[in-house]
């Protein structure tokens, strides 16, 4: 049974935040009033409402500061929305080094083959921090500039080639 997080916190608290067996809360922040706790671990990031984002799944964390606005959006499909996430934090620094630190993490390779001008499609490969040493763990996505249509032919292959020669790079073709 998943237990609310603990409102009201004082500054240093350790948050009751639910993470699974296994895992350990390394930074949180919360909202001015209390309302809103995030957390992160080694794997993941989770959000209010038990919303866990594995490391690997966040496609972009960025900070307004002028907000004091976390701006997550997650890994998606091609044509379809992105999950995307706004949270207005209360001295997040700590939080925000961790949330850079394991996103950076996760990215393996990435590289853009330009198409049109500089318009393009990119190719990441991304794992879970933890798992370094399996590579059997590597996903790999294929990100197109705005404008670019994946389901083109010259695209298909240029996106298919990008990705033989990524894969070749690191050993695994």
């Amino acid at each position: 049974m998943k237990r609310p997080a603990r409102l009201g916190l004082r500054r240093g608290s350790r948050p009751d935040l639910e993470v699974p067996r296994g895992e350990r809360l390394l930074a949180w922040a919360s909202s001015s009033d209390g309302e809103t706790v995030v957390g992160g671990t080694r794997e993941a990031l989770y959000l209010p409402g038990g919303t866990r984002i594995a490391w690997e799944d966040v496609e972009a964390a960025d900070w307004d500061s002028d907000t004091a606005t976390l701006h997550v959006s997650e890994v998606g499909s091609w044509g379809e929305p992105r999950p995307e996430h706004h949270l207005v934090l209360e001295e997040p620094a700590r939080f925000l080094q961790l949330v850079r630190e394991r996103v950076t993490a996760s990215v393996v390779l990435q590289r853009h083959v330009a198409l049109e001008g500089r318009l393009g499609v990119r190719v990441i490969a991304r794992r879970a921090p933890g798992a370094v040493a399996d590579r059997s763990k590597i996903v790999w996505i294929h990100e197109y500039d705005e404008g670019i249509d994946p389901h083109d032919t010259r695209v298909r292959l240029a996106a298919a080639q990008a990705l033989a020669a990524a894969r070749e790079e690191l050993g695994l073709a």
